[in-house]
């Protein structure tokens, strides 16, 4: 049981693949700036992620009321009952943008991110999803994939954590 705790923690604080200058067929600058650069690049996706969710459950909170109705009313969230899915979707839009910004348990936070899009994605009735809103939601669901794919990269909480692979 140890070891498949472990493994998990492992699986979900990896940082991802840091690219050291010498593990590249690239001249040794070039390298190191590309680099520094996917680690702005991830830095930079998880930062606006948490922006456009943290907003979002914001939102969400300031008229909670409303919150409810909305979820009983009007979105169509598939497997959970109306106040559960309020209550999941706002404690995911509040809670895994922090772990993002912090890039702490990225792989965790880019997928959890990726599902409570979807399911917001999936709620809403099919009508009332505009083209640019649909494309909005492909594009953060393909910034979470990566997040949860490549890991948080360099500059994050992931990073200093001493749980390695064994």
């Amino acid at each position: 049981m140890n070891a498949l705790i472990s493994a998990a923690l492992r699986s979900f604080t990896d940082p991802g693949q840091v690219t050291t200058p010498e593990a590249t067929r690239l001249p040794a600058p070039v390298a190191a700036l590309v680099s520094h650069l996917q680690s702005l690049a991830l830095l930079a996706t998880r930062l606006y992620l948490a922006q456009v969710f943290f907003a979002s459950g914001l939102v969400k909170l300031r008229d909670w009321s409303a919150t409810l109705a909305l979820f009983n009313d009007y979105y169509q969230v598939p497997v959970l009952p109306p106040a559960l899915a309020a209550y999941a979707g706002t404690a995911g839009e509040l809670a895994l943008p922090v772990l993002l910004v912090l890039g702490l348990g990225g792989r965790f936070a880019g997928v959890g991110m990726f599902v409570v899009n979807l399911m917001a994605a999936l709620s809403l009735p099919a009508e009332d999803l505009s083209a640019a809103g649909a494309l909005q939601h492909v594009l953060w669901g393909v910034l979470a994939a990566a997040i949860a794919l490549w890991g948080a990269g360099r500059w994050s909480a992931d990073r200093l954590l001493p749980i390695r692979a064994a």
